[in-house]
């Protein structure tokens, strides 16, 4: 197979809640925009997308049409600290302070309006006992 794009789907009873989420606080554009599915793209690098989709819509499987949980979404930056006093500036709720982690990040987590963990993360250098999990 030879992908041409892969992206998270949000499925959603927020849509327009969650759209202004990612537009106002992570940079995202719309690109596509109904009442039902809103497809985003980083302002920032085009090769970055998301859509969001009124999780009741009849394109969903029936059993399936269900809000998202359980998804934590990584966003990996170059200078995280600079994004958490960025964030908390624009009063977001960090449901986990920014601190780093022994296996090579330094990292914060928000919430989106749908309880999705949006994890933003710089990578950094892990200490010796995690080096050896890595893969070239």
């Amino acid at each position: 197979m030879i992908l041409e794009s892969c992206y998270p789907v949000i499925c959603t009873d927020k849509l327009d809640a969650s759209t202004d989420f990612f537009k106002n606080n992570f940079d995202f554009s719309l690109t596509f925009e109904s009442d039902w599915y809103m497809s985003l793209r980083s302002n920032s690098n085009p090769n970055f997308e998301l859509a969001l989709l009124d999780s009741r819509h009849p394109s969903i499987p029936e059993n399936y049409r269900n809000r998202a949980q359980g998804v934590i979404i990584n966003f990996e930056v170059a200078d995280v600290d600079n994004e958490y006093q960025r964030l908390k500036a624009n009063d977001i709720k960090m449901i986990l302070d920014i601190r780093s982690e022994e296996w090579g990040q330094r990292h914060f987590i928000v919430e989106d309006p749908n309880g999705i963990l949006i994890d933003v993360i710089q990578n950094i250098e892990p200490t010796n006992e995690f080096k050896q999990d890595y893969r070239d």
